[in-house]
């Protein structure tokens, strides 16, 4: 029995779970694929994150040095498993830098991909300049200076459009992506903050800011912030002779035409599965559910199980996940683990 824990994916998720796991004396080997630590918030450029309103940098930061100050912690950067062999308690694991490992436990914080806009063609995505996603326009609050990527200058408008990519059927995204309402509304007062003089409007269907959200970013961003909600079907964003983008579609309030002028279109992007999920399905011999997204074995006495026993998964591995959550899902993963690990060596005893 080895007493060693093996964590996939470096993001929130995985991060947390190292640290729990090295937390209570267990060795853990940390595998990311990427040649830096952090996950999507530091490999898409997130400015501050919802709920707590902090830089990305220095809050993913914290937790990237915190597992890499720990002695009982290895990290095997730019690196693959390519073999998942034994069973619970004794796994043998290959990666893709020649190592190999015996590890009593697997947890799987391998997160998601981000929508591609290209596959929204209508609304004017790689067709546009100035038709961005939530990922550029955070990396855009990031540099401090809000600006129209064609020409420079200030915009005067900037609409967000809600649902890009989640409860789309036409396109297969039959899920809600859960966060994007408030990473939205949180965008909107970003943009706001730094160029006081542009007005926000968000287009939605619905408006999902979740529990403690909706005071927080819903109502202030309204309130506070003056942003513009506008509950609408958008057909299509295309440009006008004078070179600004025009967003067209129909207000389902009034249920009318509608047809407002922007300088900028920002694309409220949702959660994909893990484009990987394929793959890791296969080499941890693990089932996915019908959207693609890892499934869960049996929840309410084994919870973060996977369909194979020893391996744990979590965050938005498991569907469209906000941080804090992600972040609570690692730190369970690890007590899980470790746990099992410990009853088994004592039922070998």
């Amino acid at each position: 029995m080895s007493d060693t824990v093996l964590v996939v994916g470096a993001g929130p998720t995985g991060l947390s779970a190292a640290a729990g796991v090295a937390s209570i004396g267990k060795k853990v080997i940390l595998v990311e694929k990427e040649a830096v630590l952090g996950g999507a918030p530091i490999l898409s450029g997130y400015a501050k994150l919802v709920p707590s309103g902090e830089w990305a940098k220095d809050a993913i930061g914290r937790m990237v040095k915190r597992v890499e100050d720990n002695a009982n912690v290895t990290i095997y950067k730019s690196t693959k498993v390519l073999k998942v062999e034994g069973e619970a308690g004794n796994f043998t694991v290959t990666l893709s830098n020649g190592q190999s490992a015996n590890v009593g436990s697997i947890i799987l914080g391998t997160g998601f991909t981000h929508f591609d806009s290209i596959n929204k063609p209508e609304w004017g995505f790689g067709t546009y300049e100035d038709v961005l996603t939530t990922t550029q326009m955070e990396q855009m609050v990031a540099n401090g200076k809000i600006a129209c990527p064609s020409n420079g200058r200030v915009p005067e408008r900037v609409a967000i459009l809600l649902c890009v990519g989640s409860r789309d059927r036409q396109i297969g995204r039959e899920w809600c992506s859960k966060i994007c309402c408030t990473v939205s509304t949180n965008l909107a007062m970003e943009i706001k903050e730094i160029s006081p003089t542009t007005e926000v409007f968000i287009y939605y269907m619905d408006i999902r800011t979740f529990g403690l959200y909706e005071d927080k970013f819903y109502w202030k961003s309204q309130e506070e912030f003056k942003t513009k909600f506008v509950k609408a079907r958008i057909a299509e964003v295309t440009k006008s002779v004078d070179g600004r983008l025009l967003v067209k579609g129909e207000d389902t309030l009034v249920k009318r035409p509608i047809v407002i002028p922007m300088d900028i279109v920002v694309h409220a992007i949702g959660m994909d599965p893990s484009e990987e999920n394929p793959e890791l399905s296969k080499i941890f011999g693990i089932g996915l559910e019908k959207h693609g997204f890892v499934d869960k074995g049996e929840h309410y006495t084994s919870t973060f199980s996977s369909t194979r026993r020893g391996i744990y998964v979590g965050g938005a591995a498991l569907g469209p996940e906000d941080i804090d959550t992600s972040i609570s899902h690692g730190l369970a993963m690890a007590m899980r683990a470790v746990g099992d690990m410990n009853a088994l060596v004592q039922k070998a005893a």
